[in-house]
């Protein structure tokens, strides 16, 4: 008889500069409490928050399923899979852009039957923070619609403006309103001038639909939701996996979610940075290519809840976020945006037409201020003639953060027992070497 699986597990990820010393991948940019009756949500720091017997049986929980998989999950480059030919940055991250942050917020309740408005909750908040002052220090900003069955807020004034001037948030379909809200309450306490003397704002949200595993007509994701993971928001490595806005997704017929990867140019053609994180919910599993080989066609037939419920409905969406230190303008940041959709194109991708793919990008190379104090003012602005390292890059880093989304997801059991599996890391490795 098979195992009762567990909703989820916590496994800690592989990287080159963090000692693997627990089986708990556990950051205050994820704070999550438990409430002794099986149930995760965002909260304080789990040290601060949780008493020891509550700690005690989260650790208990997360090593019991991680016993059950039987394996640690690793991102693409530490299976042996290389993707293009530029090097990753330090991190391999879109935080590896200067200042760049991301916060999330999981939330992760109940298992069984769906009870519309209650649960099973598996879903989230991914918030991605250009810089420490965005506000009065604005970033040049493009945006790119490849197919648009799905939302991205906010994209009608980046289009106009040509720049960014809030966090970026991800989420699910349904609680785009309620994210949105979360957005402005904490720029309004950051800046408690706005909508008075101040200007208004209408933030950036991007959606994906979660529903085959989470209840998403409950809405799950508060503002308070919101709030955290915009203070919690934290440079360095960033969870990957079935983690914050990605902890619904799939991608392939495979547990998916957030990815995130990048790319330093040498000093020969820039030595710039471009950093991409993806939100990975699109995709059938026959689809599937890595680094050319058709992993997909050559794995087992997933089972049909891998698959779109009403095929020709609901056929997922990605969401991707770039970031760059290249003194690049609005114009050549939505040229950017559109080489990400090579990358996509890379992993197998065809832009299904129920598929939502929403792109942006954006450059920490200048500051575009707020008010500004004179008519003019001056910003470096890199030459067209010198983008194409940076096309090629954007294309490397997007394939990659797809890539990695996949490698890091856990396998997730959601709303009605359905269960969708993490792809099998050495069938993956076995496959792509036959491959080549």
């Amino acid at each position: 008889m098979e195992k009762k699986s567990r909703p989820f597990h916590w496994a800690q990820p592989s990287r080159p500069s963090i000692p693997r010393s627990t089986s708990v991948f556990l950051t205050e940019a994820v704070p999550m409490t438990c409430d002794g009756f099986g149930s995760f949500r965002s909260g304080p720091p789990l040290h601060a928050a949780l008493p020891a017997f509550c700690l005690l049986a989260l650790l208990a929980g997360v090593t019991a399923a991680a016993a059950e998989s039987g394996e640690g999950r690793h991102r693409v480059r530490e299976l042996g899979i290389t993707v293009g030919q530029y090097d990753p940055g330090p991190l391999n991250a879109i935080t590896d852009v200067a200042g760049v942050t991301v916060g999330h917020t999981t939330l992760i309740r109940g298992e069984g039957p769906l009870k519309p408005g209650e649960g099973p909750v598996r879903t989230g908040v991914t918030v991605v923070i250009p810089r420490g002052d965005v506000w009065h220090n604005k970033v040049a900003a493009g945006a790119f619609v490849l197919n648009g069955t799905g939302e991205m807020t906010g994209v009608s004034w980046i289009a106009e403006s040509g720049f960014l001037e809030y966090p970026v948030a991800l989420t699910n379909t349904l609680n785009v309103p309620r994210v949105a809200n979360g957005v402005i309450s904490w720029m309004i306490r950051k800046y408690p001038e706005i909508g008075i003397s101040d200007d208004t704002l209408t933030p950036v949200v991007a959606e994906c639909d979660d529903g085959r595993l989470n209840d998403i007509q409950g809405r799950h994701v508060s503002e308070q939701d919101v709030m955290a993971a915009l203070d919690n928001a934290a440079g360095g490595p960033v969870p990957e996996g079935a983690v914050g806005a990605g902890t619904g997704m799939v991608s392939y017929g495979f547990k998916g979610g957030i990815g995130t990867a990048s790319r330093s140019l040498p000093s020969g053609e820039g030595g710039y940075t471009v950093g991409v994180l993806v939100n990975a919910n699109h995709g059938r599993r026959s689809e599937l290519l890595v680094t050319g080989v058709p992993v997909g066609r050559l794995y087992e037939v997933p089972p049909p809840l891998a698959q779109p419920v009403h095929p020709g409905l609901s056929e997922g969406s990605i969401i991707i976020v770039i970031a760059t230190d290249a003194p690049l303008d609005g114009r050549q940041l939505t040229r950017l945006t559109k080489r990400a959709a090579l990358g996509l194109a890379r992993t197998g991708s065809t832009g299904r037409h129920g598929s939502g793919d929403f792109i942006l990008a954006f450059s920490t190379a200048n500051v575009i201020p707020h008010y500004p104090k004179e008519p003019t003012y001056s910003l470096t602005h890199l030459a067209d003639t010198y983008l194409n390292p940076l096309f090629t890059a954007t294309v490397e880093a997007t394939e990659e953060a797809i890539l990695n989304a996949l490698t890091m997801a856990t396998t997730v059991v959601g709303r009605d027992g359905h269960r969708v599996e993490a792809i099998d890391l050495d069938r993956l490795k076995t496959l792509v070497g036959r491959g080549r």
